[in-house]
Order: structure tokens, then C-alpha cells, then sequence
């Protein structure tokens, strides 16, 4: 399986720090976050790896190379003007192959084993949700036997980490546009399965979180 992390966002959250730094190289933990994946990758024997940058993505590229140095081989989708997670994603699914593909964003942090995420072959997605954070009180999806639902309780959050067929992005033509809507109408038809995770997660998507994040792994080391 091929993996895409999603790196294009402005971080308009995180400024000042992403006013000189695209946020995916804010480190935690003495690390840059998107290195995180890219170890976590690895170990998990994912090697193919597409990343889409725009804001000061050309920092993105010179920090990260080829990845070699992870044991990775990077691709990368420059947008120039952000595309949002759907847009990104069929940019970028040229590079990406005709097979299913896990997609992360890049401003979580989590210690997911991505090896065992898979796809059933009746489905378009799978979706890792967690319980929610103290800033999403309200979640965004329910689940209920396996698949994931636009409706119902309780309402977990999503992670930021799915596995996608390339079909459910066909017919979609480039340009910006959110994922939330083409997965919310292949919940209609129950194509969209799910799982809850309980280990460790968490949105960097502030300075606060980030320094939390890195208090933790800083612990940890």
C-alpha cells in the first residue's frame, strides 16, 4: 500500500510559527511531525509515500529529500494554492496508483500501528476515529457495526487517517474541494467503514497543543 501525507495546509492556527514554517516541519519531541509519519511509516513497511505541500513547501523538499534517510521514497504534489484534502488527493492521484492508499494528515501525531489498516473490497473508505479531544466536544461521525455513519450517536472524531479506493474519487474534477461531502454520500450507501482507536492521538493544531505534544514526547524519550 502507498501512503500520502497531507501537508498543504497554511496553519492559519499555528501563526506566528507558520509564518516562516509550513506547520507538517514544527517539531515535537526534537523531531519535525511529518518525520514522525515518515518513521511510522516505515517501520510499518510502507515505503511509497506522496506528500502535496504549497505553503513554503519548497522547505518541505529540502528538509525531507528523497527519504531515503527514513528508508521511504517521497513523491511530492506541489499545489501551489492549496487544493483542501479532496482537491490534494485527486491531484495527486496520478502518483498514487490504482490500489487503495492511506492518506494522513500531516499536523497529527499518533501512534498508530498504520500496518494493520486495511480496506474491505465492498467499501471506498475506512476511517480511523478517536474519542473526541476537549476542542471538538461534538465529533463528526458515528459508527455502528463496523461502518461509519453522517448521522447517530455517540459521535466520535476523525482522525485524520483513512484508507481510500481511488474510485471514490472518480468523476471528480480538479480543482479545490473538501473530502467531508464525498464521504458523507458514500455513508448514504454504506461504503464507508470505520474503526475506534484508543491509543494515543492527538490534533496539533495550536501552539498549546504543540507544546503539549512535545512535553509528552519529551517524557517519553
Amino acid at each position: 500500500m502507498q501512503a500520502m501525507i497531507l501537508a498543504a495546509g497554511r496553519g492559519e492556527r499555528m501563526r506566528p510559527l507558520t509564518d516562516h514554517v509550513p506547520k507538517p516541519l514544527l517539531q515535537a519531541g526534537g523531531k519535525p511531525l511529518i518525520v514522525h509519519h515518515l518513521e511510522r511509516l516505515a517501520s510499518a513497511g510502507i515505503r511509497d509515500i506522496v506528500i502535496n505541500h504549497a505553503h513554503l513547501g519548497e522547505q518541505i523538499e529540502a528538509t525531507l529529500g528523497d527519504g531515503s534517510r527514513w528508508g521511504v521514497r517521497i513523491r511530492y504534489s506541489p499545489e501551489g494554492k492549496a487544493l483542501e484534502t479532496g482537491g490534494g488527493i485527486v491531484r495527486a492521484l496520478p502518483l498514487l496508483g490504482l490500489d487503495p492508499f492511506l492518506v494522513v494528515n500531516g499536523d497529527i501525531w499518533t501512534d498508530l500501528d498504520f500496518s494493520r489498516l486495511r480496506i474491505e473490497t465492498d467499501r471506498l473508505a475506512h476511517l480511523v476515529l478517536v474519542s473526541n479531544p476537549p476542542h471538538h466536544p461534538g465529533g463528526d461521525f458515528a459508527l455502528s457495526k463496523g461502518s461509519v455513519l453522517s448521522e447517530g450517536a455517540p459521535r466520535y472524531t476523525f482522525s485524520g487517517i483513512g484508507v481510500y479506493h481511488p474510485d471514490l474519487f472518480r468523476d471528480q474534477e480538479p480543482g479545490a474541494f473538501p473530502l467531508a461531502p464525498l464521504l458523507r454520500e458514500a455513508m448514504t450507501r454504506n461504503l464507508v467503514s470505520g474503526e475506534l482507536y484508543r491509543g494515543r492521538w492527538s490534533d496539533v493544531g495550536t501552539p498549546g497543543r504543540l507544546q503539549a505534544l512535545d512535553r509528552m514526547l519529551s517524557v517519553d524519550r
